[in-house]
């Protein structure tokens, strides 16, 4: 039937069950694919087009039900996601969410991942959004493309629709009648757009969501087996190697090439403009081409670096334009205790283990790169951008790398292997980068500086509450070639973008810089600086670390000052039920009591924060041991409660906070970038310490409150800001002074604890 052929039904006629058949037919193979939900009987149903701003999670953007799900004629199942598994289990959970609304077994299910060839654009995989956009789109889809199935067997066998019910990949009647899916799909597949009504399951139903199932993704990764983009080694593949400038600000003068290019196994040696790269047939051929042309390369450099020692107040003298974040009641009100702190945070790394690594080739005029990048359209975009093509002559593939968590080189080192892979068509470019090219030039995180002041009244509760936070952008994730640093260096470079001041729900800097708690008055504004010395981009949570780590370390100051327990205190400025309840479990796992003294130089800490005000609930207490004499810091345990909406994965959940919590421990007491005036110097894990495994915390408990029924909240970056508030609470109730400048450094405790 075409187009002009259908009936101009309404979607509430369609859903109701009244209309005409309607069936669209592709030959793409045995797949089956439909439309809405059916009504109470056996009916034939509209492929109707609705506005895509009806529709649940990323259906919004990609509402097509094929681009999901699709079922074989063998009865086993596709899903597709365009989020990327970067370590956080979303392969497994996504598929638990396919499988318990498809009423297929688990293990009948497989996950296709990024792939502007194949999969929905979602995208960047970004801001805790996983399960959040993909998982409700993809949950949405399966309970429509279960009961068009049913639909059909109903149409089949004559009898009501509800009379059937669906069960390990079959349909079922009650007289025990059954058809596998697989037989339903035979032949042409049934195609059309996700509709805003699914008759999605209840919790009480589930067999598979709300259970911890071990992550596909493990065994792989603890066995040694291929999981990460850097273990790849296709047919005929070659290695390739860049040679990065020595600093920011530095200029090529100029360059010998025929040194590596007579070298053993050198296939060839790629310059435009100051971009230089190389190929050769062995991976430690092209490592010692590598440093020979950067031996023949002649750099002029110049001090464009500020003062470390000084790099806060450089931060606060920087034109900044404000943005304001929150503003309501009276700021003015008078007669009232002012407290004020100010907190500073360095350039920090994402520091992967793995260097960035990605494969390319070209191939038919085609170049497809196997990339860790979190955005494989967006990256597309931009490479295509670079190679001065279109689109469509490029396909992105996401493989995962070993280490990401925010825009780190992954997107640098696509670039660099599709633009290497130019030089030899038909033969596969694998190329990685040193360790001093990931610290030295990966996006970092940026410099913050952040000040709180508070007006009390007599009891000490919070009246007037401002908060500033002087920082650039978060975010300059590839949207164009010139996020891309290969394409900077070009003959015919690509300039990136300039950063925007942009305030919106989810935050960049500013996230999470406005308090969940009620204060009746307050003022939060974002100085933003347009201009950076170093190029920077998104780290895990963007500015929601800083801002939390400075709200609530500053809320156990107030708390301190007024005599309350720090839990109390929070709970006397939190009116939301859902945080009270993650803040009053926390406390009930830790054993928190009001007055209770730590043991010598041992300390308590809390700290709480609704991710974006927007995502999961979370509230980690902690205790540490403090060495005196050393400065050194060991945590001793932890208690986190959390509340992510409806759960999928009770252990990924888990994973993520226990994860979260380390990793911002890291952040708080060892990372910070260090430079010269010219150089960054922070270049191998000596001069970027991250924290190691003899300082892991004996236990980090978990609980997820359980929240059946509502929506999926991310849970990916819940634990990182209320996780190293809570740590820092901790080492100044152990030491009985507050430290405001990250990291908190053995060296900055030890002069704390002596002065």
């Amino acid at each position: 039937m075409r187009r002009d052929q259908i009936p101009n039904l309404s979607r509430r006629a369609v859903l109701l069950g009244t209309g005409s058949l309607v069936m669209t037919f592709t030959l793409r193979g045995a797949f089956a694919q439909g439309v809405t939900a059916p009504g109470n009987e056996a009916q034939n149903f509209e492929a109707v087009e609705e506005a895509a701003p009806e529709l649940d999670g990323s259906l919004k953007t990609s509402p097509d039900l094929e681009s999901w799900i699709r079922i074989g004629a063998d009865g086993r199942g596709t899903v597709f996601t365009g989020k990327a598994e970067l370590g956080q289990g979303i392969r497994t959970a996504l598929l638990q969410i396919a499988a318990e609304e498809l009423e297929m077994p688990f293990e009948r299910l497989e996950l296709v991942g990024p792939d502007t060839g194949e999969s929905p654009n979602e995208g960047f995989t970004a801001g805790s959004h996983s399960i959040q956009d993909s998982g409700t789109a993809i949950r949405n889809v399966a309970a429509q493309v279960r009961d068009i199935l049913i639909n059909e067997a109903a149409t089949r066998w004559a009898v009501p629709f509800d009379s059937l019910r669906a069960e390990n990949g079959a349909v079922i009647a009650p007289d025990g009648r059954q058809v596998p899916y697989g037989e339903l799909v035979a032949g042409d597949s049934l195609t059309g757009r996700a509709q805003p009504a699914s008759r999605l399951k209840p919790t009480e139903s589930f067999r598979e969501m709300g259970r911890s199932r071990g992550r596909i993704d493990i065994p792989g990764k603890v066995t040694g087996g291929a999981s990460y983009v850097q273990d790849m080694r296709p047919e005929g593949m070659v290695h390739g190697r860049v040679v990065r400038p020595p600093s920011p600000g530095a200029r090529l003068k100029s360059v010998e090439t025929a040194p590596a290019e007579r070298m053993p196994g050198v296939l060839a040696v790629v310059r435009d403009g100051a971009f230089l790269g190389l190929l050769a047939e062995t991976e430690w051929q092209a490592i010692k081409a590598m440093w020979t042309l950067a031996a023949a390369a002649q750099w002029e450099e110049q001090e464009t670096l500020p003062d470390q020692a000084r790099l806060a107040d450089w931060i606060r003298s920087l034109p900044a334009e404000d943005g304001t974040v929150a503003r309501t009641g009276i700021l003015g009100t008078p007669g009232l205790e002012t407290t004020e702190a100010t907190y500073t945070r360095p350039y920090q790394l994402h520091a992967s283990i793995g260097p960035s690594c990605a494969v390319a080739v070209l191939e038919n005029g085609v170049t497809t790169v196997w990339t860790h990048t979190q955005g494989v359209y967006p990256d597309r975009e931009a490479i295509a951008g670079m190679l001065r093509v279109g689109p469509e002559a490029v396909r992105c593939i996401h493989v995962e790398g070993s280490g990401c968590y925010g825009h780190n080189g992954a997107d640098d080192a696509a670039a660099d292997a599709a633009l290497l892979a130019q030089a030899l068509p038909g033969r596969p470019v694998r190329l990685q980068w040193m360790r001093e090219q990931e610290h030295g030039w990966e996006p970092f995180s940026p410099g913050m500086v952040t000040r709180v002041r508070a007006g009390t009244n007599a009891a000490g509760d919070i009246v007037v509450w401002h908060y500033e936070v002087w920082s650039s952008t978060h975010n300059l994730r590839p949207g164009g070639a010139g996020a891309l640093l290969p394409a900077q260096h070009l003959n015919r470079p690509f300039t990136p973008k300039a950063p925007e001041l942009r305030i919106t729900p989810e935050g960049n800097g500013d996230r999470n810089s406005n308090p969940l708690y009620s204060f009746p008055n307050r003022d939060v504004t974002w100085h933003f600086l347009r201009d950076m010395p170093l190029r920077v981009s998104a780290l895990r949570g963007l500015g929601a670390y800083m801002n939390v780590f400075s709200i609530e370390t500053f809320m156990d100051e107030l708390a301190a000052k007024a005599g309350v327990d720090p839990v109390e205190y929070r709970l006397r400025h939190c009116e939301d039920e859902r945080a009270r309840a993650v803040i009053e479990r926390a406390a009930a796992m830790f054993g928190w009591q009001a007055e209770r003294k730590a043991p010598a130089n041992h300390g308590y800490g809390f700290a709480f924060a609704r991710y974006k005000n927007l995502a999961s609930y979370c509230a980690v207490a902690m205790e540490v041991r403090v060495e005196p004499d050393t400065g050194r810091v060991q945590m001793l345990r932890a208690s986190s409660a959390v509340d992510a909406g409806e759960i999928v994965n009770p252990d990924g959940i888990a994973n993520q906070v226990q994860g979260g919590i380390v990793q911002s421990a890291s952040w708080t007491l060892y990372e910070a970038v260090t430079f010269d005036r010219t150089r960054v110097t922070s270049v191998d894990w000596s001069t970027y310490p991250i924290l190691r495994f003899d300082a892991l915390p004996d236990a980090i408990d978990v609980e997820i409150i359980p929240r059946p029924g509502a929506p999926f909240l991310g849970a990916g970056e819940c634990s990182q800001g209320p996780g190293g508030a809570a740590l820092a609470n901790a080492i100044a109730n152990a030491i009985g002074q507050r430290l405001y400048d990250l990291p908190l450094t053995r060296e900055r405790i030890r002069a704390a604890i002596t002065a």
